[in-house]
């Protein structure tokens, strides 16, 4: 026998806050966001305020899913605090259960736009390697032997851009979507992000403060209208000047 008890729904103690934000489409059912470097999405120890949940809750107000709970309103996934680009968000939980189904099933477009360290040799190739909790260090990610701990499946497609002086820019797409992922699979190559301040080298470029990752573009199949909607976010000033540096080394 199983007994379960329904709790009652949690009020919402979150204070919205009036935060600028970067809105590249909105309609009744979901937004996508252009996040800037350097803000956190939802409320987390040390980060209780000025997150782009807060954000959400001044512009749209009730209108947000309610399914990742009360500190997660509309969050249907997110991006790591230094890294920049585009978000979705929902507006209610039909969409959210609609969104959140196509990234289970790994049909949700995702790419991004990094700088690593070093010389990549393949013009592209494929990453597929499981990453799971750091077995020493529970504050990171890490590259597991399948079934090890709490690893997962993740594969991430990547592309060479340009070569740059001790740098390679490039375009990778997800196959799914750990934490981490494109950061642990990059320095698992031995070409970590640049900025990187968890898995780079431990002499960080404190210029870039973070990592050098960009979510520039997301497709997607509206959970309504059954459109498929594609949206594109350019690089920040942040990449585009140490592109820039590099260049002229």
């Amino acid at each position: 026998m199983l007994e379960i008890t329904l709790s009652a729904p949690r009020p919402l103690d979150l204070i919205p806050e009036e935060i600028p934000l970067d809105i590249v489409y909105e309609d009744a059912d979901l937004l996508v966001v252009n996040k800037p470097k350097g803000m956190v999405v939802h409320p987390a120890p040390g980060h209780e305020t000025h997150t782009l949940v807060h954000a959400l809750l001044h512009h749209c107000g009730d209108s947000l899913s309610g399914i990742n709970g009360v500190k997660r309103p509309g969050i249907v996934h997110r991006i790591d605090k230094d890294t920049s680009g585009l978000l979705l968000v929902a507006k209610n939980d039909a969409a959210h259960t609609g969104l959140a189904e196509q990234i289970k099933v790994h049909s949700l477009k995702r790419q991004y736009e990094a700088v690593v360290y070093g010389n990549v040799k393949e013009d592209e190739g494929i990453v597929e390697a499981p990453i799971g909790r750091n077995p020493k260090d529970r504050k990171k990610m890490a590259v597991l032997s399948p079934g090890q701990g709490t690893s997962r499946e993740a594969v991430t497609h990547y592309q060479v851009v340009r070569h740059l002086e001790g740098f390679t820019q490039l375009s990778l797409k997800l196959q799914t979507g750990r934490t981490h992922q494109i950061r642990v699979h990059m320095a698992y190559l031995g070409h970590p992000v640049a900025g990187d301040p968890v898995y780079g080298p431990k002499k960080v470029i404190t210029a870039l403060q973070g990592q050098c990752l960009h979510a520039g573009t997301i497709g997607f199949v509206h959970p309504v209208s059954r459109a498929f909607m594609e949206f594109h976010a350019s690089l920040p000033e942040y990449f585009t000047a140490f592109l820039r540096k590099l260049r002229e080394r």
